[in-house]
């Protein structure tokens, strides 16, 4: 990569934005480009600090003209702008929002048609290598009992987790069945025996847990368990950068974890 990549991050002052803030502060090939916020942010108009004595915290897409990649951790209230401003600027886009719905895939889609869009509900190099174990044992073992657990801070708001969600898919596609058709989310009273074929999903919140997935296989006498915890979401904010870096070299498209993973030799 011969020139530096200039970056605008959306979402900055959230968790993410800011690990990722970090991440750039001394990396050699990429440089900030902005810090974005929506209009209603506490953030907004307040300085970055003494490592971007030049930038502070912005919402003003119109005034940016010229960018390499955004990269989104703005959740759904920007994402719609991340990706509209994306293809403004003919600038790569990485985003890490989960929960998307048939009309923001759509979006990815039609911005795919002129950009190259990267997108995971995981950043984690580990949670990839994890799905790619899940999808092979899944197959391998398709009558054996699969239960998905999953445990987050206790700020989040969704459930299951959109990697919970995701791992559930690669099983699921893995056996040549729908998620939808198989997967049970919640079990309480008298609900009666499994199913056979199932996918069930536990959740647990509290404390300051960063991420912990594990997906358990288990047969009549035997289990198989797999298992991803994070320990600092620095994790995130650097798998994110590096599918950053990878995305500026791709044709516009579709991509996700599994194109990166394939393309280091996974």
């Amino acid at each position: 990569m011969s020139k530096r990549l200039r970056i605008v991050v959306q979402g900055a002052s959230g968790r993410m934005g800011r690990a990722v803030l970090e991440l750039l502060r001394d990396h050699p090939q990429l440089e900030l480009a902005a810090a974005m916020v929506g209009e209603a942010s506490a953030s907004l108009g307040r300085p970055l600090g003494a490592d971007w004595p030049s930038h502070s915290f912005r919402a003003d897409w119109l005034a940016l003209e010229d960018a390499d990649l955004v990269i989104d951790f703005s959740g759904p209230a920007g994402f719609d702008t991340a990706v509209s401003q994306a293809e403004r600027l003919r600038a790569a886009l990485v985003t890490g929002t989960t929960g998307l719905d048939a009309v923001a895939q759509a979006l990815l889609d039609r911005a795919a048609q002129t950009i190259p869009v990267f997108h995971a509900a995981n950043f984690s190099l580990g949670v990839a290598i994890l799905g790619r174990l899940l999808a092979q044992a899944a197959r391998s073992l398709a009558d054996w009992d699969l239960e998905i657990v999953e445990a987050h801070h206790r700020r989040k708001e969704d459930a299951p987790s959109g990697t919970a969600l995701a791992l559930g898919q690669q099983a699921a596609h893995a056996r040549g069945v729908k998620l939808e058709e198989v997967a049970v989310y919640a079990r309480e009273g008298r609900c009666g025996p499994r199913t056979d074929g199932e996918i069930g999903f536990a959740v647990v919140r509290g404390g300051g847990i960063v991420g912990e997935h594990q997906a358990m296989l288990i047969g009549p006498a035997e289990r198989i368990e797999l298992a991803h915890r994070a320990d600092d979401r620095s994790i995130f904010a650097r798998g994110a950068v590096t599918a950053a870096e990878w995305l500026a070299l791709q044709a516009p498209g579709r991509y996700g974890m599994d194109e990166l993973i394939a393309d280091r030799g996974g």
